[in-house]
Formats: C-alpha cells, structure tokens, sequence
C-alpha cells in the first residue's frame, strides 16, 4: 500500500488530504466515493501521518510476532473464483485485482494486491506466486504453470481447487480419526502422572518405615516418583525444548531433514500415510501434466515439486535422469522401488498403448484408496498399541506397589 497527496476543490476552497491506497486509479475511485468534489492533482508521498505510521509500525511488528496464514478453505474458494472468472473471459489480471477487492481475507487481500503489482509490471502470475510459495505450495505453483504454458488457465485453476479440497478433506479426515486415539493418549498420561504424585508418595513412607529390601519395579517406581516430584518442571521443559529444537533444525538443515525424513517413513502407520499421501498427490499432477501434453521430462519436474519428504523426492528425482538416458518411464519408476509390480504392469500398458495419462490416474486412484483405507481404519491400528501401552503401564504399577505388600504379608503369616 502506498500513500498519495490528493489535492481537491470544495466549496471554492482548495484542500489537501492523504490517502492510502494501491494506485492512482484506487484513490480517484475513494476520493469519488467519499465526495471530496473535483480532484486537482494526486501525487504520492513520502509524507506519512503520524497516526499511519504508528498503525504500519504496529503492523509490521504483528506480522513478526505472528506470521499470518491463510486458510485452505478461503484458498479453494478464491481459486475456484479464479477459475469461474477465467472461463468467463475476463482476464487473469482483471481476475486477480477484482479478488483483491472483494476478498474479506486480509493476508489474501494483501497477496492479490502484490500479485496485481507485479501483474502491472509484466510479470508472469507464476512469477508474481512465487513470492508467497510458503503459504501457496508446491502443488499450486506447478498448476498454474501449467496453465501457462497450456493456455488453459481456467481449466488448471478448476483441477488445482480440486486437489487443494481434497487434500483438505483428508487432512480433516485424519484430524478426525485420529481425535480418539490422542484422547486415550492423554487420558493415560495424566493418569499415570496423578498415580506417581499422589499415590506413590504414600507407599513411599510406608516402605520407608518398614526399612525392608524393595523389589527392582518398586525401586524403579519409587526412582519416577521422585524424578517427577523434584525435576517435573524441568523434564517438561527439556521436552517442550527438544521439540522446538527438533523443528527449528527440521527447517535449517537440508542434511537433517534427509535423515529425518528417511527415517519417518520406517515409522509404524506414520509412514504409510506419507508414502501413500505424497505418491497419490504426485501421480495425480504428473497424469495432469501428461495430459495437458507437457513433455514427459518437464512433467515430472514439475510434479516432484509436490513431494515435501526429501528421501520419496529424490528418489522420484532421479527417474527424471534415467529418461534422459533413454530408459523407459515403466523401467525408471521400477528402479525407485516406490511402485509395486501391479502398477509397473499398467505404467508400461499406457505407454505402449499411448493412454499414460488414463494409466497414471488408474494409479492415483490404487494410492488415494490405500491412503483412505489406513485413515478410515486408524483407530483400528493403533488400539493394540494402545492397550499394550495401557496393560504395560497396569502391570509395572501393580508390581512396584503390590510386590512389597505381599512380601510383607508372607513375612507376617511366618
């Protein structure tokens, strides 16, 4: 947003006003609206009130604090806004300022409104949405690539809102399964930490009176007791810490994002849902890609784009290379070892026959059920950890309490 001078004639006297505004255009149009009578000239400044530039400072300071985000459902909705108005005729840049005016979402607006600038300047919308790559992703930034270079940017914009809804459905649909599993989750813990801080400490004294010899459980139980008696603070905040730690070098360190992100997949169930998710979202833009008749090379650099785990990327990175060598795309994708026999078979069956597209989405679809399948079935996979953890938790504490009491027992009957 910049500041404009705008200098005016009402009532036979000349007046002067500042207003904000992102052109020229904008301040005649808010001049207008407000019937400030005949414009004389209109010139921007430098000149910025105090009360505007305590709000820009205030602001600014907001927006390091926290970083604002847009939602995924607002997204989809602009997008498919896009989209309509872009199939209408009307063009992308007539597009783009209309939804910076009417949005209500003020980062969105604040977006639309740079895109528009840059729009001005004779940038590609590519170009001006890479800027905000972070709050957009991958997956858009290929898409409207894509329409670029297609020509067909309502079409592109259309199937983009359609994989953004879908993977917002799923990430409910996750948030939603596992709901109940966390509950237990927490349920356990807090149950544990009641019985180790207020229950424990009775039997404390107890075994202390009788000065008896303690089993090992009812050592290590009495060892957690007062770990979390006297350091609970600090355990907490050394896991809190570790967590942020952990995050914080997730985003610095390319090297420990490999490693971390290798290892994730090996993970029980938490790797099967990456594997899945981010194998039905690569396939499902490479057969876009494909179809729109985007050469096969430029394809799949585009869709990798969409990959965020660095072990799956690189390894569908490198089918890119072996098509450069002439390798086929069924015998590429089979040296990743990411693709199951089945799937191979109807790769190589598109390509021979030229329907690739038409087999790459039949494969989509294999990885968007197995996907579904684990999300709508997760409470089933991750009960028998849960009533493991629980029956582990049960039988520790009834040792550590009960083993002492029975030893005293058979002491008292001899």
């Amino acid at each position: 947003m910049k500041f404009f001078d705008v200098e005016y004639i009402e009532n036979g006297r000349r007046q002067k006003i500042t207003l904000k505004a992102n052109s020229k255009s904008d301040v005649k149009n808010i001049a207008a609206a407000r019937n400030y009578g005949m414009i004389v000239k209109i010139g921007e400044t430098t000149n910025i009130p105090l009360a505007d530039r305590i709000n820009e400072f205030g602001d600014t300071m907001m927006r390091m604090v926290i970083k604002p985000k847009l939602k995924t459902p607002t997204l989809v909705a602009t997008i498919r806004q896009l989209s309509v108005m872009t199939n209408a005729g009307i063009s992308i840049h007539d597009s783009v300022k209309e939804i910076a005016k009417s949005s209500d979402d003020k980062r969105l607006q604040e977006i639309f409104n740079t895109i528009n600038e840059d729009l001005n300047q004779g940038a590609s919308l590519t170009d001006s949405i890479m800027a905000f790559k972070d709050e957009f992703g991958d997956v858009t930034i290929a898409m409207i690539r894509l329409g670029e270079n297609t020509g067909n940017m309502a079409e592109s914009l259309a199937k983009l809102a359609e994989i953004m809804q879908e993977v917002w459905d799923n990430q409910q649909k996750f948030k939603k399964a596992i709901r109940y599993p966390i509950t237990v989750i927490i349920a356990i813990v807090i149950a544990f930490a009641i019985m180790m801080l207020s229950v424990v400490p009775k039997f404390r004294e107890i075994f202390e009176q009788l000065g008896a010899n303690l089993p090992l459980p009812t050592q290590m139980l009495l060892g957690i007791e007062s770990a979390l008696s006297n350091y609970g603070i600090i355990i907490l905040a050394i896991f809190v810490g570790t967590i942020f730690f952990v995050k914080k070098t997730y985003n610095k360190s390319l090297e420990f994002k490999k490693k971390f992100d290798k290892y994730m997949l090996k993970v029980y169930l938490i790797g099967n849902i990456l594997f899945f998710s981010s194998l039905s979202r690569f396939n499902l833009v490479f057969a876009e890609l494909v179809r729109a008749g985007i050469p096969i090379a430029e394809a799949l650099d585009t869709a990798v784009l969409t990959v965020t785990n660095e072990e799956l990327k690189k390894k569908l990175s490198s089918v890119k290379i072996l098509v450069g060598r002439g390798v086929s795309l069924t015998e590429s994708f089979k040296d990743t070892e990411l693709y199951e026999s089945m799937l191979l078979q109807m790769i190589n069956a598109g390509e021979q026959s030229g329907s690739l597209d038409a087999m790459l989405e039949k494969v989509t679809d294999y990885y968007k059920m197995k996907f579904n399948d684990i999300i709508d079935n997760i409470s089933t996979y991750i009960e028998p950890i849960l009533l493991a953890v629980l029956a582990v938790m049960v039988t520790f504490l009834a040792l550590g309490i009960f083993m002492p009491m029975w030893d005293m027992a058979q002491a008292v009957k001899n």
